[in-house]
Order: structure tokens, then sequence, then C-alpha cells
């Protein structure tokens, strides 16, 4: 990892309609959050929180159950516009670089901001892990988080679709693909000495 640059790895649940109706008007708005701050190789700050939805605020029972979330926990959830503030205090830290898992993190935190007319807090270096990883591996196709840690042969952080626990589970893939790419650049194709004894062909020679 680059040091002097901040690591923050994030994760976000989102509300969902039923599978049968989506009402007028409907957007996923973040529920949950899950955030995992690195500085020098090391965690520095875990946040984990509920957020309160507000255009649509009672949870669907198909995203409930997804989650394994009760309206409770949401209700008392901090409110978006405080999500917002801690991120904005993330950037006087200095130079982020923002990893998720996946394009869709990023893309409904803009869209909320947006529709409730907030300026978008994060500054820095954004990047998709999950297209790093395609790339690293040749995948074809896109590979889910828990997938793509099993392939590694360890095991997920906690509970899958919960917040914190897929920001530090992506905490650890990136740890992982980062170690494989200095392994690769460090390798260096053998000399010919290393490929022959050359003290066999000489004999030969003689």
């Amino acid at each position: 990892m680059l040091k002097g640059k901040q690591l923050i790895f994030i994760d976000f649940e989102f509300s969902m309609p039923e599978r049968s109706r989506t009402p007028r008007h409907f957007y996923p708005e973040i529920i949950e959050a899950g955030i995992v701050v690195v500085q020098n190789n090391e965690v520095v700050e875990k946040f984990s929180s509920y957020v309160k939805p507000t255009a649509f605020p009672k949870l669907t029972s198909r995203c409930k159950k997804f989650l394994s979330i009760k309206q409770e926990q949401v209700d008392k959830g901090i409110s978006f516009t405080n999500l917002i503030q801690y991120f904005a205090e993330m950037n006087q830290h200095g130079k982020n670089k923002v990893v998720t898992w996946g394009n869709m993190d990023m893309k409904v935190l803009r869209d909320n901001c947006r529709k409730q007319g907030i300026d978008f807090p994060l500054v820095g270096e954004f990047i998709d892990l999950s297209m790093e990883y395609k790339k690293f591996f040749g995948d074809q196709n896109q590979t889910g988080l828990w997938k793509a840690v099993q392939e590694y042969g360890r095991d997920g952080v906690g509970n899958h679709h919960k917040a914190l626990d897929d920001a530090l589970t992506t905490y650890h893939i990136y740890k992982l693909v980062e170690k494989d790419k200095k392994y690769l650049e460090k390798a260096t194709p053998p000399t010919i000495g290393e490929r022959i004894d050359l003290s066999k062909l000489l004999n030969q020679l003689a």
C-alpha cells in the first residue's frame, strides 16, 4: 500500500423495491454504511451505521429479508446528511484512495447526493476493486465479493451483505491482490546461467 495516502474502503447496503411492483420515482437509498480507514498499512478507523431513508422510508419485505434488516434499525439510524458530514471530514486527512467492490456504491452515493441537493463529499482516487480483480486474473465475468475471497482460499469477514463486514472483506482482498502484484513485479526472467549449468557445457566443449 502507498504510504502517505489514506485508503478508504466503503460498502453500502441499499433499499430495494418489491419484485412485483416498483413505486413511481423509486430509487435506491443508502440504508447501511460500512467504512474502513487505513493509514500506513494500519486500520485506524472503522465506522458502521444504519442510515434513515427519506424518499421511501418504509423498507419492503424483500429488502428486509434479503439484508436481514429490521425497520426499527434504519429508523434509529443516522441521517444521510450526517453520513455526508462524516465523509467530508475525511478529506481533511489528506489525499484519499477510495476502494469499493463494484461501482454501485459510488453511483448510488452520487445519485443520493444529487436527489437531496448535496455536494458529493469525497475527493481523491476511486478504485473499483472488482474490475482490478477481473483484469488481474483475466476473468471474463465480474466476480462477486465473497466468491473472490473464497477463490483466494479465504473466508469473508462476518456476514455477507453487512456493510462493515463487506468493507473489511474488500480490504482483505485488496491486500491479497496488492501482494500478488508486488510478487509479479519482482519476478524477473531467469538468466541463461540460471537456465543451464555452464560448467557442464564447458566440459562438453573441452
